[in-house]
């Protein structure tokens, strides 16, 4: 039989906690990473059994990943963020997957996204894919991506059949903070390879990236949901740049 460690790292996710341990029964094991929340969220981890909780210092996406995979114990590793929900069919899915005798190492697992307890059906989300179960041992995250980290697979890997839901659009200004956050990451990616803004960065980029999801990726067809995404994700851009700006004017000459 085959074991799995279910890994999830945390920062201020008090309201999502009992619904995404509850998804996890059938792990062997529970990790999760905190980075030091400020809402209560460690201590409620701190008071459920099936959980291993242990606070670090967040520096980046992939970091904290790759400091949550040393922590697994099993043959497998599956990873959930707290705000992603499973069906029981992907569920029982991972079950059978990690039990067959084959020679895939990992596997992708396509996400629909929700708004408002909508489904996203596009505005460029529509073919979001992404690791979240792979061997212990066969991957870990390359430390160039600060956000939207990537996972380096060794071997085979293969795509699962059933989704998972991701509840990432509460609000407007939830949002919005995430975008900026995500934004200041990526930030210090561009700054460390010698990225400098210009006006290019400012207005065509972030134009681009709303004309793409929300005209040629269809996301009119999503209705107001389809356009505030759009919007923030294009805001997501130019914020990019204008922290990317703020970073070369206050760094050290």
């Amino acid at each position: 039989m085959s074991s799995i460690s279910a890994l999830m790292i945390t920062y201020n996710e008090i309201n999502n906690i009992d619904a995404v341990i509850s998804e996890l029964d059938f792990a062997d094991e529970i990790i999760v990473v905190d980075s030091f929340s400020t809402d209560g969220t460690y201590e409620k981890l701190s008071e459920l059994s099936q959980v291993k909780v242990i606070q670090n210092k967040f520096e980046d996406f992939a970091s904290q990943r790759n400091f949550a995979i040393h922590l697994a114990n099993c043959e497998w590793i599956f990873f959930i963020d707290a705000d992603e929900r499973l069906t029981k069919e992907l569920k029982l899915e991972i079950l059978e997957k990690t039990k067959e005798k084959n020679t895939i190492n990992a596997y992708k697992i396509k996400r629909h996204f929700m708004f408002n307890n909508k489904r996203m059906r596009f505005s460029g989300l529509q073919t979001d894919c992404i690791f979240r179960l792979f061997k212990t041992g066969t991957a870990s995250y390359k430390s160039d991506r600060l956000v939207h980290e990537v996972l380096d697979v060794q071997g085979k890997h293969a795509v699962l059949k059933y989704p998972m839901l991701h509840y990432t659009f509460s609000d407007y200004n939830s949002y919005k903070t995430k975008a900026e956050h995500y934004g200041l990451l990526k930030a210090k990616e561009l700054l460390k390879k010698g990225k400098r803004p210009n006006w290019y960065h400012f207005v065509i980029k972030p134009a681009y990236k709303f004309l793409t999801n929300y005209i040629f990726r269809l996301g009119f067809l999503d209705g107001k949901e389809g356009y505030t995404i759009c919007a923030l994700n294009a805001y997501g851009v130019f914020f990019r740049y204008k922290a990317l700006k703020h970073l070369l004017a206050t760094s050290p000459k």
